[in-house]
């Protein structure tokens, strides 16, 4: 656990279904808990990015829409809707205790232009040395098939590697990773540690999650083997656990740690 409680650099990625109610409506009590956890780690000396999904499922939420439109513009119209909310109540909360949040919203053409992917690390790395708390997402009102990233547990991933992260939390519905569906098989138990990714890793990682969501633990474990090979360490927990993110920074036995590799270009190098 000690790549835990050292970690200076810490990207977190919280998913649609810990951040909202069935509804699609926000949960505001886990958001509060969520915002009072990162704001005391920020205040121990850490750095913390938080890559936020839930736009599109706000946005639902106050449109009062019951299912996530199929149509690319429809998806687009809740992002931009749900956009504002997210941002808002982030904005209030992370004020009361003195931090300032900025807005980052990126497509996958602006990380695979080295000029434009420059200039996106750039601007991180002048935001955390302002101190500030970055919240990114896709930019879903603009995004469509080939500048989109799929998932925001691919893009917390990448975002890891360009901040150089030294620790990626995804927060998620479920305590970890399973040797099987804990939701199907009674006998199911929780993975505590993974040294290497491998077939049996993921044919245990099963399909997608909620209907809020566009992700699952499969989309998971890709973005927990992109960003171990690049040396960062990797946690999957239950985003609505009691104090889950004080927990793991003192050393409790919380989700499911996957080990930084150091890969063939010798670690984080890759990325500089």
């Amino acid at each position: 656990m000690k790549q835990i409680s050292d970690a200076k650099r810490i990207v977190v990625k919280v998913g649609t279904s810990t951040l909202t109610h069935g509804t699609g409506m926000l949960n505001i009590r886990r958001i509060s808990s969520l915002v009072r956890m990162l704001a005391d780690i920020k205040n121990s000396g850490k750095e913390v990015v938080l890559v936020s999904s839930g736009a599109i499922g706000v946005g639902m939420g106050k449109l009062g829409l019951s299912r996530r439109p199929e149509d690319t513009p429809g998806k687009q119209a809740c992002a931009a809707v749900g956009q504002c909310e997210l941002m808002y109540v982030y904005d209030k909360e992370f004020s009361e205790y003195n931090h300032t949040v900025s807005q980052v919203l990126l497509t996958r053409d602006v990380i695979e232009d080295p000029q434009r992917k420059e200039n996106v690390q750039n601007s991180f790395e002048r935001l955390l040395q302002m101190g500030v708390v970055p919240v990114v997402n896709e930019n879903d009102t603009v995004s469509v098939e080939e500048i989109e990233f799929g998932d925001n547990d691919t893009l917390s991933a990448i975002v890891a590697r360009l901040v150089h992260a030294d620790l990626l939390i995804i927060l998620t519905d479920i305590e970890g990773l399973y040797d099987k569906d804990p939701r199907k098989y009674a006998d199911a138990h929780l993975i505590p540690r993974v040294e290497a990714i491998d077939e049996n890793i993921r044919s245990a990682a099963g399909d997608r999650g909620t209907s809020l969501g566009t992700g699952g633990m499969a989309t998971k474990i890709s973005a927990a083997q992109m960003a171990t090979a690049a040396g960062i360490s990797v946690v999957i927990a239950n985003g609505s656990r009691h104090n889950v993110l004080y927990d793991l920074m003192e050393g409790k036995p919380v989700g499911t740690i996957f080990a930084g590799l150091e890969d063939k270009n010798g670690g984080k190098e890759e990325d500089r």
